[in-house]
């Protein structure tokens, strides 16, 4: 290479990192008008979000002493006392256990359903679409615990209409309870990931199913081939909302005490997080609960990158 290219090389390598450079110090316009539609969003997820999980994991961190028997009760550092206990507690574990097999069965069988009714407005064999989309969604409108509330009175053997069946099959007893409690959640929110889905659906061009039907494929096919695999990240969304509300079953379980005996303190891991805090014993529920909230992320996390890692192939 003669020097002048060599000189003319320099000279063009040192021009592209001098542009570079440019352009990573041209300023950020309208930073006051971005900084005023981020604070309030900032303000309320510090202060509801960031604020209490932080305070939940310091207070994991103390634990309670007493001078004798029935001396003042005084908060102590103790480190990481209060996860030995939660990792030596059986009944905690055997709740995370029984959300898990609770999840692997009702989630699917929830956003199966949803999908289901989804591609069902979405074609052209129902009619009156906005009464059926109304109408599934109706449940979600519903609390949880007067949903909870009135299942339970349809699934007791002294107070429901239909005791033909609830004489037959005890649908509160210790084998059968969980899936009664999936029943509640199912109906309750079927509909919302229904809607989820089917927006979703509404945003694909009609151009590729009108490109579908000119190649011969049918209602069945074009659902299979089209819409579902278009829904995908709709479907992925749904299901990691269900992986978390899992973890979270309080309301529903917390209602069936009242109905069943076979529902104890400790059968979900959130029904463990209250009842330990209304003993009270505050420090350890923070303990449960951070575990809990990293059970939570580690499962989601997980899913996603499964997912992540089929849809790229």
């Amino acid at each position: 290479m003669s020097r002048t290219s060599a000189a003319e090389h320099r000279g063009t390598a040192r021009t592209s990192v001098d542009d570079r450079i440019g352009r990573r110090r041209t300023p950020v316009p309208h930073k006051g008008a971005i900084a005023m539609f981020v604070a309030p969003f900032g303000v309320l997820f510090a202060l509801f979000y960031a604020v209490p999980i932080g305070y939940a994991v310091v207070q994991s961190l103390y634990v309670v002493e007493r001078t004798g028997t029935f001396g003042p009760a005084r908060e102590v550092f103790g480190g990481l006392a209060q996860y030995q206990r939660v990792f030596a507690d059986g009944p905690f574990w055997s709740s995370i256990g029984r959300v898990l097999l609770f999840g692997v069965v009702q989630v699917p069988v929830m956003l199966g359903v949803a999908l289901l009714l989804a591609l069902l407005l979405d074609s052209n064999l129902v009619r009156g679409r906005r009464f059926f989309r109304l109408a599934f969604f109706v449940p979600y409108a519903v609390p949880g615990v007067v949903a909870a509330i009135m299942w339970g009175f349809l699934y007791s053997p002294n107070l429901s209409p239909f005791t033909a069946v609830t004489a037959e099959v005890d649908l509160l007893g210790a084998d059968l309870v969980l899936w009664a409690i999936a029943n509640v959640v199912t109906w309750v929110y079927v509909g919302y990931n229904m809607l989820i889905i089917y927006s979703s659906l509404l945003a694909i061009p009609p151009e590729i199913y009108e490109a579908a039907r000119l190649d011969g494929a049918g209602q069945a096919r074009i659902a299979w081939s089209i819409k579902i695999p278009l829904v995908m990240p709709a479907i992925v969304l749904t299901t990691v909302f269900s992986i978390i509300g899992t973890l979270q079953l309080l309301a529903e379980p917390q209602v069936f005490r009242t109905f069943s005996s076979a529902v104890s303190s400790t059968y979900t891991p959130n029904l463990t997080v209250y009842s330990t805090s209304s003993i009270p014993n505050f420090n350890l529920a923070a303990a449960f609960s951070v575990v809990l909230a990293l059970a939570t992320f580690v499962l989601s996390f997980t899913f996603l990158k499964f997912t992540g890692r089929r849809s790229a192939r």
